[in-house]
Formats: C-alpha cells, structure tokens, sequence
C-alpha cells in the first residue's frame, strides 16, 4: 500500500499498511476487581490497622469537624503512610495539586536522608506530609503573585486518600493537596471546591433545620462525572501535528461515511478497544476509581467511561486521575486518546456529563423525589431552590464551562447551547406546574410500562424521562449538568454549582422563616407560598423541549436568558461586582482570586488560539501547498497535452480539464493569500490586551481560520492519494 511518486513516499499509507492491534498473553481468569480494589491507595482502614486508636479519632476529627490533629499524631501517620508506601515498592513521594491550568502537578522528593557518609535512611515527617513548598513560580497566578515573589505552598488534603502511581521502574507515592501563595491565596482548582462544599453544606443544614431535621450534621456534594474520548491509532495521531500540539484537526474533510447510520453507538466494541478499556479498568480499581459503566458513543472510534458517585472533591481527584490514566494506556496499546472537546470536525465532540446530587452525613439523597414527591416538602424546597439558582446564575454556570475547546462543541449537533435552562420532566414539570397556581393534587402515581410478551418483565418508569439535549436535567434523583467539556477539570464546575446553590439556599431560609412569621404556626402554607413564588420567578429557565433546535434559540431570547457563545464574554460573568459579592458571601472565592482566574482562563484562551493559528500556518505551508503544487503541474502538464491532442476533436474534455485546473488553482491561491493574511492577524494579536485579544480571536481570526479550512478540505477531496500525507478522517476514524 505504500505509494511513490517522485521519489516521495507516502507516510500515511505505510502507517495504513502496518496498523494491528498489540498482543498480549491472554488473561485466562482475571482476578475479581473486590480482590485489588483500592491496593494502591493508603485506605482508612489500612491507616487505622497502622496508628493508634488515639490517632485515629484524631483524623476522622478532622476530617468531620475540622479540628487539626497535633504534631505527634502527624508524625506517626507519616511514618504509617511511609512503610506502607515503601512496602508497595515506592521510593518517593510527591504532593499531588492541580494549579488553575487545568493539569494535574508533582515535584518529587525522595524519602531518602543521609545518616553519615555513605548511610541513608528512609524518614519521612508529619511537616513534611501536612506541608510542601514545590515553588511553582511559572504556574499562571493572575497577578496573585509576582515571579520574583515564588514562595507557595502545598497542603495535605486528608480528605482524599494517598495513593501510589506505577511505571514499570519505579513507583511514586502522591498526596492530594491544595496549592496557595504566600499570603494564602487559591492558586489552585481544589481549595475553591472544598470551600464550596463547606458553603453548600451550611446553608443546607440551616434549611433543613427548618423542616425538624435536627440529625444531618453535614450535606455533601456528590458526582459522577461521565467522560467521554476518541481514540485513534497512534501512527495517525504522529504524523497529526495539528492534534498533537492543539488537541483537535484543524484541517480535515469528512469522511463519506461518519455517524449517519449510528452503527458506532452502543455496538460491539473492537477487540483492540476492548484490550485497551480493560487494561484501564483495572489501573483505575488500583487507584480506587470506582469505574462502572462503559460503551461505544455516538461517533466513530468514540466511547464514553463513567463511575460511581462519589463526594464531589474525591470525584475530581479520580477524574483527572482517569484521564492521565487514559492517554498513557493507550500509548501501550499503539493508541492515542483525545479528551479535546471537538477533536474532528463534522461529527459529535466529546464532553463531560457531570452526574450532581446532594447527601447527607446518613446517606439520604435530597435529591429521592420518593413515591410521593408532592408530599416531600424538603425534595421540593431544594430542587425550586436548585432551580432558582441556574436562573439567577445562569451566567456563573456558563462560565464555569467556558474554554477554548468547548466553544466549538456547545450548540453542535451532539451539544446544548449555550443557554443555561432546566429540564424537570412531565410528572415535576406538572407538579411544579400545581405550585405556581395554588393547586395541590395529586401527580405521583406506580408508572408500569407493559412490553406485551408474557416472559418478559414489566418495567417501572422514572419520575422523569431523559433530556439529552438540556444542559442542566433532573434525571431521577440527580442533576445531569451535560455542558462541560471532556478535557476540563470539573472541580470549578462543581464549585460554582455549590456556590450558586448555596446561595440559593440562604435565600430560601431567610424566605420560609418570613413566611412563616407572617402566616402563625401553618409552616406548610407558608413554604409552599414561598415555592410558589419562586416557582413563578424562575420559569422562563425551565424548558422541556428540544434544546437543540432553532425555536428554542427565538423563544430563550424572548424569555431573556442569556445566549453567550464567546468564551471570553462568557468568562466575564466572573467579575461582575455581583457575581463577585456572591462568592465573597459564599466564602468560596476572593475578589482578587476571581478576578486572577478571570485573567488566567482569558490568557489560556488567547494561547491556544494563537497555537491553533501558528499550527494551521505551518502546517498550510510545509504540507498541504507543496503538495497542491505538485499536483496543480501534473493537472497543468495534462492540460497542456489535451488542449495539443484533443482541443479540435474533444473541445469538451479540453473545457472540462481547464475548469478543473482553474478551480485546482483558485484553491490553492486562496490557501496562500489566506494564509499570508493569517499570519498578518497574529501578529496584530499580540499588540492587543488579553481582553480585545480574545475578541478579536473570536471574531475575525476564528473565521478566518475556518475559511481557509475550506479551501484545505476541497483540496484534499481532489488531490491523489500519494500526494495527501495528512491522515485522513476516513482512516482515522474507521481503522484500528
């Protein structure tokens, strides 16, 4: 299959020619997952078989209250970590934080101290497990620190388990941990989630103390987040620079055949895949990712991975885990994996269900609606509350999802815009329906769906349906925030779902107990004459049609529900003095760490799109014209011979040939002057703030970018083969 023609040969075709799938000696009876589940992590009862009981407490003291354990203590969970660490075969260990790229970060420090010359001795201390300085002077700070003031500090999170990450020589212990600057500033992603969380749990707790709920002492977040991913045979994905350096294709026509059939979704997966999604199942159990469900997604080569809920901070400590697991398991299966948002063009991107609900210190979901939720004054209370929240702060969850990335993903055929609504389904959406006029019957009833055939079972319904298209869904006991994208860390999210609803919840109370003052001793009248009117106020946001569609773009603008689909207008809500003043109450952000990641997102925004240009020029230059103009002579030199031969006795197949090549060369003209033109707007970029920089990416060099993806895209529908060295989207999405 390898193809030659002026000495050239062809690389795609030769990776064609030699892609199967990497053997492995067959697993005969796989050991049951309960056997290692967790064996790479420092789990409370392997803790509590190497501390005293004194110490125990003392760490679950801090875990549940707060109360920091002492020095001593400190100093013998070290010493348990560490022999349990070094028994495992590690011979480092690292604090585990995720600055506000996104990423995950390490700094690796051996356990290793010297007693004399030529002795050593593993020592490992409570100072140095609670406490870290990694320096990290070059990680984005948002004007929260100067280079030259690079002191920062790491924090154990004891609330997350130590784990131990493998590689075949060696084994390293991390311990999650918070990152701040000197003066004790958020310069990471995980702080904002923790102190969202103790927000949430404040301001749940009140409002349940409302009801004569005197037990729950705590309510937590809980997720799920679903991730979905592509992958494609390494060899493409090398000679890709586009993919490699940007995530996604930026030049690319579609494949004949891409998703129109929908044979990929839920088929058989491919033995190669199937190798690969096995191998990552079992790494992920190691670490104590409680990895459940897996499938073929909607597109080809693209599959979906989701968990266990778990709590909210442990949940984005094992997402970013699993998604650094992904790639580098791939790599052993002669795969590449892509979490970009939009990795090909034309076909649906990839993004990041986040599975939210809310729990208490019992277990209890106040998120069950139960058999009767119109009796179930707290399920109602927090779900009007949860919806009073996305519409007020419609534009914080925006926000929160706003990325280079993503901004080609929402509003595609496979995405929700970017319109913040709710959807609730028939049976709430009726209920809530009865609070806004006052009438109270009865809606909840034993749904039984009949298949019709004797040996099969009958089928108890939800209380909702699913909205596939709604960004923001109650989905039984659970709200499905569907907006983020595959390669985001999801800790901002969550905490901005936890401020909002926080928030809400304060707001909630403060209306019960006016009400109730008002209306005497009927605590019942009076909450549901606060849900009324919350009900009433919140109602353009709830929608339970198709998000997707046009209508619902009209009829959202009517309802005045903001449509922003600019990732730095999007970013913006952020500092809004009252978006600001909501999280100064909430206690989950200061003014300055706000306005430092509004500048941080805007400023990666702005870097990869610069990236994205430079990429589409060099690869525009050095790989697509060259070879446009080899195949631009050879259709000019059999212009040449027919219009000798033929231009009497076939003017035709003359005319037919010169229109070909005037189009062949209005192409590739177009490519050139585009590209010179590119090159013009990213230098004119640079001369701008990050804020006009932004929109003038999203403006006019975004769409100049895809113009000339265009000109590309029909150069490669005509070209020859043995001339076309990008791999292709047939190829790539269809050979494994």
């Amino acid at each position: 299959m390898t193809a030659e023609r002026n000495n050239v040969t062809n690389p795609r075709a030769e990776i064609t020619s030699k892609i199967a799938p990497v053997s492995f000696k067959p697993v005969e009876k796989p050991q049951a997952v309960s056997a290692y589940f967790g064996c790479n992590t420092f789990k409370e009862e392997t803790m509590r078989s190497m501390v005293s009981e004194a110490t125990f407490k003392a760490f679950k003291r801090w875990q549940d209250e707060g109360k920091v354990i002492s020095k001593e203590q400190a100093n013998e969970i070290a010493e348990a970590l560490k022999n349990w660490a070094i028994s495992c075969g590690a011979t480092c260990y690292t604090h585990w934080f995720q600055p506000m790229t996104g990423q995950t970060a390490e700094k690796h420090d051996s356990f290793v101290t010297l007693t004399g010359p030529g002795n050593a001795i593993e020592r490992f201390t409570g100072n140095k497990l609670i406490q870290g300085e990694p320096d990290a002077s070059s990680f984005p700070s948002g004007g929260l620190r100067a280079t030259f003031e690079a002191r920062g500090y790491t924090a154990w999170d004891p609330s997350s388990p130590a784990f131990i990450v493998e590689v075949d020589l060696g084994k390293t212990l991390c311990i999650p941990s918070i990152f701040v600057s000197y003066n004790g500033d958020s310069l990471d992603k995980k702080l904002p989630l923790l102190r969202s969380d103790a927000a949430l749990s404040a301001a749940a707790v009140e409002l349940l103390r409302l009801f004569g709920n005197t037990e729950a002492s705590r309510i937590f977040s809980t997720c799920g987040p679903e991730q979905e991913y592509f992958l494609i045979d390494d060899g493409y994905y090398r000679l890709r620079s586009d993919l490699q350096l940007t995530g996604r294709t930026l030049v690319g026509a579609l494949s004949p055949k891409g998703q129109q059939l929908e044979d990929q979704y839920f088929g058989s997966i491919k033995e190669r895949v199937l190798n690969f999604m096995n191998e990552m199942a079992e790494e992920a159990y190691k670490l104590g990712i409680p990895v459940t469900t897996r499938h073929n997604e909607v597109a080809p080569h693209q599959f979906e991975v989701a968990p266990f809920f778990e709590r909210s901070n442990i949940a984005a400590d094992h997402n970013q885990l699993l998604m650094d697991l992904m790639k580098k398991t791939a790599m052993r299966h002669g795969l590449a994996c892509l979490l970009h948002e939009k990795p090909f063009a034309g076909i649906n991107g990839s993004g990041k269900h986040l599975n939210w609900s809310l729990s208490d210190d019992y277990g209890n979901n106040l998120l069950n609606p139960g058999e009767t939720p119109e009796e179930n004054l707290v399920f109602l209370t927090v779900l009007v509350a949860i919806i009073q929240a996305v519409y007020r702060h419609a534009d914080l969850l925006r926000a929160s999802i706003a990325s280079a990335g993503n901004e080609h993903r929402l509003g595609a055929n496979e995405a929700p815009p970017a319109i913040m609504s709710v959807f609730l389904g028939e049976q709430l959406t009726r209920l809530l329906n009865n609070i806004r006029s006052g009438e109270m019957t009865k809606v909840s009833r034993a749904d039984i769906v009949s298949l019709g055939v004797s040996h099969l079972p009958n089928l108890t319904k939800d209380t909702t349906d699913r909205n596939r298209t709604s960004p923001f869904a109650f989905t039984g006991n659970k709200f499905e925030f569907r907006a983020l994208g595959s390669s985001m860390n999801i800790s901002t999210a969550i905490a901005v779902v936890n401020a909002v609803v926080a928030d809400s919840f304060n707001d909630m109370t403060r209306r019960i107990r006016e009400a109730t003052a008002c209306s005497g001793t009927d605590f019942t009248k009076a909450v549901f004459g606060v849900l009324s009117q919350v009900v009433k106020e919140s109602s353009p946001v709830l929608f339970e049609g198709d998000n997707y569609s046009e209508a619902w773009v009209r009829e959202a603008a009517k309802r005045g529900l903001p449509n922003v689909a600019s990732t730095c207008e999007a970013l913006a809500a952020l500092i809004k003095p009252e978006n600001i003043a909501l999280f100064e109450r909430q206690k989950v952000f200061s003014k300055s760490e706000i306005v430092a990641r509004y500048h941080i997102w805007v400023d990666i925004y702005d870097k990869m799109i610069d990236i994205e240009a430079r990429t589409l020029a060099e690869i525009a230059s050095t790989q697509v014209l060259p070879a446009a103009y080899a195949y631009q002579t050879r259709v000019g030199d059999s212009l040449e011979t027919l219009e000798r031969l033929c231009k009497v006795t076939n003017k035709a197949a003359v005319d037919d040939r010169r229109s070909f090549f005037e189009q062949l060369t209005n192409d590739i003209l177009y490519v050139h002057r585009n590209i010179a033109e590119l090159e013009k707007m990213i230098d004119k970029a640079l001369e701008l703030d990050e804020e006009k920089r932004a929109d003038y990416y999203f403006e006019t060099l975004k769409p100049q970018m895809a113009h000339i993806r265009r000109h590309i895209d029909e150069l490669e529908r005509v070209m020859p083969d043995e001339l076309w060295q990008l791999p292709k989207y047939r190829e790539m999405l269809f050979i494994a």
